[in-house]
């Protein structure tokens, strides 16, 4: 893929890691758990002219996805940053092919192109967002509820959430959780703009029950069957009157054509990490928006960097479901960047400085760091 506007080539000096434990502001719980801490790997590109920053999405554990930290960390020491730092000099657009004989490890991948796509931008003193070809300034929030006690406790958390300003409310379900959550939300608010993830908590046999979701008016569904299950998708897909939406199935710009051509998607969550980086990202939202399919952009508890990438990304024109692109502090009671992202009349701004955007606050940076490791050729 060629962006309108390449980037003049880095010289790659080395690459630092780090791991970071940030505690989360409350337990965020989905179908495959509960996390209380956010584990995260921040990469740093040290160049000829500057630094640049990425995140990897990887978490602890294999759970959400067959990337975890450790095995991100193995990959990018052992054999990503390695195979660019022998290239020494190249433009960011080379990186996803410089990585390619790697298999898999889209989240490493994508932390590490970040990190040189940043660093070359702000070499030249260009923005992230115009470079993806962003149209828009800011861009509608919406926040992702995580599993709560009961369904009462859930419609308390929305309802902060509405107080706060968020235009969409996204819920998570469960089978066993997933009816009566939703009737006690659509209940409680009204029409609001509502949808659901399972985060492939269902097989085609739940297909009943989602269907009982139609009652409530959605958005969409996301992720109802496995990652896998393109067919079976397709199948659902004709079952409901709720648009399904896909998040873990789209791994690349060929699983979309994919699964537009099966008919497994009426939408498309896109998240950079999951898809092999922001550059694979804008590859998907083009193909999506030849084909009149919505993409909104997906949150995966991101740190300012990730933040910031996201929001210029879901500026894109073919952006037109509000995505998670929560505040910071919907997570974090502290950020790693000196300007966290806030809600403004249920909008987040998009950063319009050199590279992302937005400045590393060192000292917090420090303080949520338990690992790391800088690796030169």
């Amino acid at each position: 893929m060629s962006l309108p506007h390449p980037v003049a080539p880095v010289t790659l000096d080395a690459v630092e890691l780090r791991v970071l434990h940030m505690p989360l502001v409350s337990p965020f719980t989905t179908s495959f758990g509960t996390e209380t801490v956010r584990e995260v790997i921040i990469v740093t590109a040290e160049t000829a002219d500057g630094r640049g920053w990425g995140e990897v999405v990887t978490q602890s554990e294999p759970s959400y996805s067959s990337e975890y930290t450790q095995g991100a960390w193995d990959v990018l020491s052992r054999f990503l940053a390695p195979a660019l730092l022998a290239h020494r000099s190249f433009a960011p657009e080379e990186v996803a092919g410089i990585l390619s004989p790697v298999v898999g490890h889209r989240m490493a991948k994508a932390g590490l192109e970040l990190a040189v796509v940043d660093a070359a931008l702000r070499a030249q003193g260009r923005s992230f967002a115009p470079y993806l070809g962003a149209e828009r300034d800011r861009v509608p929030s919406g926040v992702s509820v995580g599993i709560q006690r009961d369904p009462g406790a859930l419609v308390d958390a929305v309802g902060g959430y509405l107080d706060e300003g968020y235009v969409r409310i996204k819920i998570k379900i469960k089978p066993g959780r997933d009816i009566d959550d939703t009737a006690a939300v659509r209940e409680a608010f009204g029409g609001i703009p509502l949808q659901v993830d399972a985060n492939s908590a269902y097989t085609l046999a739940d297909a009943d029950t989602l269907a009982g979701l139609d009652a409530f008016d959605l958005l969409l569904i996301e992720q109802p069957l496995q990652e896998d299950d393109l067919v079976d998708h397709a199948t659902l897909a004709k079952r409901l009157r709720t648009p399904v939406c896909l998040d873990e199935s789209i791994v690349s710009d060929k699983a979309a054509a994919d699964a537009l051509a099966l008919g497994s998607a009426a939408i498309i969550n896109i998240k950079a990490g999951r898809v092999g980086g922001y550059l694979e990202a804008v590859a998907i939202h083009d193909r999506a928006l030849a084909a009149g399919i919505p993409v909104w952009c997906g949150g995966m508890l991101e740190t300012g960097i990730g933040r910031a990438a996201n929001a210029a990304l879901a500026a894109l024109p073919g952006f037109t479901l509000p995505g998670d692109i929560s505040a910071s502090a919907r997570f974090y009671t502290r950020d790693i960047v000196t300007e966290p992202a806030v809600i403004e009349d249920g909008h987040v701004r998009v950063p319009t400085g050199p590279g992302l955007g937005v400045e590393i606050d060192a000292a917090a940076l420090e303080e949520f760091t338990v690992h790391r490791e800088r690796i030169t050729r």
